[in-house]
């Protein structure tokens, strides 16, 4: 096996040895030699190729966490995997572009369009719920999480806008406020007790009927817009936001679609 020294193998793979001690920690790029009595590492020449993949993970902004994940898989898969984070990447990127102009606007003191704004009314209902309190890098494996739990059916799809799974957002979610957000699936009131002994870590709790006032499917936004617009709604229209925003998840046969709205007093 062709060995090189840690000082070598940086100027090679283009790494500081401050990056490959924490490579090597991580378990990302673990030296081929280590001297027992003075700990000194030596890397195989053949390790240049997974440490420039680390590297190059690293500058498109992959979480460390994750490059464990994709350093262990075959070449196809691997390939997925960094395909399907840059697609987060640029849907980050689109949501802040939105969000920069809806602020330009703002600060021009143009009013949210309201156009898009509808009202109705939903029933009470039985809810099992989560609540989290997390950052912006956490939310999307929160998500996953709690949807990937009840894939296959355990627990019942309810038909209608009022039967769709929910996510209420009680407050910002950003590098710097965790929230909280809460995830909520409806279920049938007859189910209720025995689906939440099944799900002790859930809350079961009751929603009173009220009316909502709503963004309608398809509009491309996110959770600070939609509140911005859906409270501009409700002050012109005489109504006043009972809680905070909530996303909710519409599934049909054509396919998943997401509505934004408020409950109102």
């Amino acid at each position: 096996m062709n060995l090189v020294p840690i000082g070598e193998f940086a100027r090679l793979s283009r790494l500081s040895p401050k990056a490959l001690r924490l490579y090597a920690a991580l378990g990302l790029l673990v030296p081929a030699s280590v001297d027992p009595d003075s700990g000194y590492r030596r890397y195989a020449v053949a390790q240049l190729e997974q440490a420039r993949l680390v590297a190059s993970l690293r500058r498109i902004g992959v979480p460390l966490a994750r490059i464990r994940v994709i350093v262990d898989l075959d070449a196809e898969t691997a390939s997925r995997h960094v395909a399907a984070f840059w697609a987060e990447i640029e849907a980050e990127h689109a949501a802040r572009r939105e969000l920069a102009g809806h602020l330009v606007d703002l600060l021009k003191g143009k009013v949210p369009a309201v156009h898009e704004v509808s009202l109705r009314d939903i029933p009470a209902r039985r809810i099992l719920s989560l609540i989290r309190h997390v950052h912006n890098d956490g939310l999307l494996g929160v998500a996953r999480e709690f949807t990937g739990r009840f894939r296959g059916g355990s627990l019942p799809l309810l038909p209608g806008v009022a039967g769709a799974p929910f996510v209420v957002h009680h407050g910002e979610v950003s590098q710097d406020s965790d929230g909280p957000i809460e995830w909520c699936w409806p279920v049938p009131e007859e189910q209720a007790a025995t689906l939440a002994a099944r799900f002790p870590d859930l809350t079961l709790r009751t929603e009173n009927a009220h009316q909502e006032a709503y963004i309608a499917q398809g509009t491309a936004t996110q959770p600070m817009i939609a509140l911005d617009t859906l409270t501009a709604w409700a002050a012109e229209h005489g109504h006043r936001p009972a809680a905070g925003v909530r996303q909710i998840y519409l599934h049909s046969p054509a396919g998943s679609s997401c509505e934004f709205a408020v409950p109102l007093r």
